[in-house]
């Protein structure tokens, strides 16, 4: 045993090198990120404000309008990940494992969702072209994003409850939120990751399903040779569709696949 100290001591010590070493280079990745989404959604925020009033009564004016809403708040929390990134203070480490963390986790998953639905709003507006299905509706697609923001914000502000009632005390920041779990926490804190990855991968599931059908819908629309503009379209809607999965992958799914192994192998 006394053989492998040595060893030990020497990875301590290259961890403590690595780990700070990369510190910078999310510091400035996020606030990149930062910066460029704040000014795109205060844009698009501004848009809806003042030029797209006569699309108020669309359902999917309502999603976007939450996913904007959501998009913001993500950004707006950003900085807080930054300042942890750069801060060694035990009391600053305690409030981004509870409030930062979580109000990072909330506005991703409401994103991740409120995507999902513009999709699925597009694909019902494919199979319904007039537009008289229910979950069309104003109204329907209303009390389907305040159910949606009640569902992610419970649990989130049970979570910060259970926090800071059973959390460790520590004297010094160890770097990470590991150390301030106690063992019952631990366990709520895997559940919570556990499911954000299964929505995320309800969502992705879906997303392809709907890129998949719509595919499939023009390819027949083109076969049996249907009037030019219900074909223009389809294939518009599908491409669309095919922009938006686009867009889901490219911000969510490297993270995640990043975070599958955290997720179901961390204890």
């Amino acid at each position: 045993m006394d053989d492998l100290k040595p060893v030990t001591s020497s990875v301590n010590r290259t961890c403590d090198l690595v780990v700070p070493s990369v510190n910078p280079f999310f510091m400035l990745a996020y606030s990149l990120v930062f910066l460029v989404g704040l000014l795109l959604n205060g844009f698009i925020i501004k848009f809806y404000c003042c030029q797209a009033q006569q699309q108020a009564s669309r359902s999917l004016m309502v999603y976007l309008k939450n996913l904007t809403a959501a998009d913001f708040l993500l950004c707006v929390s950003l900085p807080m990940r930054v300042t942890d990134y750069a801060s060694r203070s035990v009391i600053f480490r305690e409030l981004y494992c509870s409030f930062g963390a979580t109000s990072l986790y909330l506005n991703m998953y409401a994103s991740i969702i409120f995507m999902g639905y513009i999709a699925a709003d597009r694909y019902l507006t494919i199979i319904h072209p007039s537009g008289t299905h229910i979950l069309q509706s104003v109204r329907t697609a209303h009390i389907v994003s305040t159910v949606t923001w009640v569902f992610l914000l419970a649990p989130t502000i049970t979570y910060n409850i259970m926090f800071f009632i059973t959390h460790k005390p520590l004297t010094s920041d160890p770097g990470y939120c590991g150390p301030l779990f106690s063992t019952s926490f631990s366990i709520l804190h895997k559940t919570f990751q556990i499911s954000c990855t299964i929505i995320f991968l309800l969502v992705f599931i879906c997303l392809v399903f709907f890129y998949y059908s719509t595919s499939r819908t023009v390819l027949q629309a083109q076969q049996s040779q249907l009037a030019s503009f219900s074909t223009d379209k389809l294939v518009k809607s599908r491409r669309n569709m095919l922009v938006l999965v686009s867009i889901f992958c490219l911000c969510f799914v490297p993270y995640h696949l990043a975070r599958l192994p955290y997720t179901f192998l961390w204890t």
